[in-house]
């Protein structure tokens, strides 16, 4: 099968593109440096065309409002580009628990993406996915002041993206689910003791105080970033990813 590759460089992209083409597909990566523009729809066309699935892994360069026009816009070029191609599956990964979380205009927006997708002319996957392990890092800088990480006591279910990548690359390559496979990491932890957790394997003289006023997590309600029911868990803990 042939796969245009979507944000094919990025960090769940680039894996995604060599766990395809190791199993004997071809799929290409595509980005604003191979000169694909998804908002401008520069390139679009002849990304996907000849390509049995669109994988959609773009993101958008901010968090806020900004992301909800990002997310439409890009999706309505790629689903057009598709129909007239006659693309017959069409992939994106998105969060679990996106449209449970309506104070996050980001959360907005990859729910929006996934409206577009599910109302669109091409058969769909959606691989929604729990929190990175490779982002806990960044989300630990969003609220340090000094020496002090402030977080709050959000449920979080890191993944590693190595098997976020698995996920995609395995729905991408089968039949379209036309609905959703929620993926996430093996262990639960509040977001303030997984700080704890990473500081205390890689030391640099933070500590972590509990705010549940702290960051763009504190509007989380409850668990709904953790998954439910019969989602898919990932082997890899974050303890043994960590080291």
């Amino acid at each position: 099968m042939k796969f245009a590759v979507i944000g094919g460089t990025g960090l769940i992209g680039s894996q995604v593109v060599k766990k395809l083409n190791a199993a004997g597909h071809e799929a290409v990566p595509h980005s604003m440096s191979t000169g694909v523009d998804v908002i401008t729809g520069q390139g679009v066309e002849e990304a996907v065309a000849g390509a049995d699935v669109i994988v959609n892994l773009t993101n958008s360069p901010t968090f806020d409002d900004a992301s909800l026009a990002f997310f439409q816009t890009s999706m309505e070029n790629l689903l057009a580009a598709g129909q007239k191609c006659r693309v017959g599956h069409a992939v994106i990964l998105s969060i679990v628990g996106t449209d449970q979380v309506p104070d996050l205009a980001y959360y907005r927006a990859k729910t929006l993406q996934e409206d577009i997708l599910k109302a669109g002319p091409v058969p769909y996957s959606i691989v929604r996915a729990t929190q990175f392990m490779e982002f806990v890092a960044a989300v630990l800088s969003w609220t340090t002041e000094g020496d002090v990480v402030r977080l709050p006591t959000t449920p979080i279910q890191p993944i590693a993206a190595q098997d976020v990548s698995d996920a995609v690359a395995e729905v991408a390559a089968g039949t379209p689910l036309n609905g959703t496979l929620n993926v996430g990491g093996p262990d639960v932890f509040p977001l303030d003791d997984l700080g704890r957790i990473t500081l205390n394997a890689r030391p640099d003289g933070r500590s972590v105080v509990t705010d549940g006023t702290a960051g763009m997590f504190a509007a989380v309600s409850g668990d709904v970033l953790t998954t439910k029911g019969d989602a898919r868990i990932a082997p890899t803990h974050y303890t043994d990813w960590l080291s």
